[in-house]
């Protein structure tokens, strides 16, 4: 059915292919969120000083 070397290019395809669906698994379910969450309390603590600023003045 298949040669050694067709053989191996499968296992490797497969290697690749399911290595890249867990790799954006992760990505989209720790780091982007993550990354937003950051984002996000960053801008909110910059208006908050921003605004302290503001008041202090």
């Amino acid at each position: 059915m298949f040669d050694f070397d067709q053989y191996l290019g499968f296992l490797a395809f497969l290697t690749i292919l399911t290595i890249g669906f867990w790799l954006m698994i992760f990505l989209l379910t720790f780091v982007i969120p993550y990354w937003i969450g950051g984002a996000i309390l960053e801008i909110l603590k910059e208006k908050r000083d921003a605004k302290k600023a503001k008041r202090n003045q």
